[in-house]
């Protein structure tokens, strides 16, 4: 698959300054040949005894979407946070489906400094809380050599638990937008999505959040929809021997937080007033939280 529709540019050292400087910052690590190329983004010293925290975006989603945690776990540990395969700068999946999702992933996990010697602690976000329990359960039983042990499996409003949503309000196609290259248009429509879906708070859609959602829609290749509304993932983290731990906002439309933890049967934490994208919305909760998760190790 190609991204969904032409795409209008974005002046990210303006709109979204601290993707822009974390993007400058970056080591930048490309895994798999050409075709199947696998972009990595990785901050934080790669020299200590401590194992690397990889991070998953959500479906239609970048690394950014990870934007304001970044610098506060990589104070601790190496960072790496892929652009997905099939999502932002990496290369589409072509006529793959999920499984080469997953193994692109895989074989781009074991070339992270310092992951074969340790394994590694890896958190997901939506869609990428689902793939991150795959990662995780076919580590588990992995027979090659080269697989990568996860340890802490943490999961931000998980995609996969088979519960009922709650939408807020339904979603505006920005398509048309796009192609007519209409940018006030395209943003009175991402503004829109945005406040449906992902944030809560009015006051936490800044210009940064419009900039990293609407790039991240227009490169997206990959539609994750119907894997996010099917069940599965409690079986998948039954086949992770190591731990786990979930977190919701308080207003996810993608779950009822309560319903979610009991179908999917581990620690959780629900943050209020926070929506779906709880870790820019409650983003220093959410560091705790994930420092506090990892602590010791």
């Amino acid at each position: 698959m190609t991204p969904e529709t032409a795409t209008l540019p974005l002046d990210f050292t303006t709109r979204a300054p601290r993707a822009s400087r974390l993007d400058a910052l970056a080591r930048h690590l490309d895994t798999g040949p050409g075709g199947s190329r696998v972009r990595w983004r990785g901050w934080g010293a790669v020299d200590t005894q401590r194992r690397p925290l990889v991070l998953l975006h959500g479906g239609h989603g970048s690394w950014m979407h990870w934007v304001r945690n970044i610098e506060a776990l990589a104070r601790d540990r190496a960072v790496w946070v892929p652009d997905m395969p099939g999502y932002g700068d990496s290369d589409a999946l072509g006529e793959g489906g999920f499984d080469t999702l997953v193994e692109r992933l895989m074989a781009g996990v074991a070339q992270l400094p310092g992951a074969r010697g340790r394994g590694i602690d890896l958190a997901g976000f939506s869609f990428g809380g689902l793939v991150a329990a795959h990662l995780a359960a076919r580590a588990a039983v992995a027979s090659d050599q080269t697989a990568v042990r996860v340890h802490h499996l943490l999961l931000l409003g998980p995609a996969g638990h088979g519960g009922a949503r709650r939408p807020r309000g339904p979603l505006q196609d920005w398509h048309a937008a796009a192609q007519a290259q209409d940018h006030a248009a395209l943003a009175a429509i991402m503004r829109h999505n945005l406040l449906m879906h992902m944030l809560h708070d009015e006051a936490a859609l800044d210009d940064e959040a419009l900039a990293i959602h609407t790039h991240a829609c227009q490169a997206t290749c990959f539609r994750s929809k119907r894997l996010s509304r099917a069940g599965g993932l409690q079986s998948l983290l039954a086949a992770h021997a190591g731990p786990v731990a979930a977190v919701w906002g308080a207003h996810d439309v993608t779950a009822d937080p309560a319903q979610a933890a009991a179908l999917v049967g581990c620690p959780a934490q629900v943050i209020p007033g926070a929506g779906h994208w709880v870790q820019y919305e409650a983003a220093a909760l959410i560091d705790a939280w994930l420092r506090d998760a990892l602590a010791g190790d």
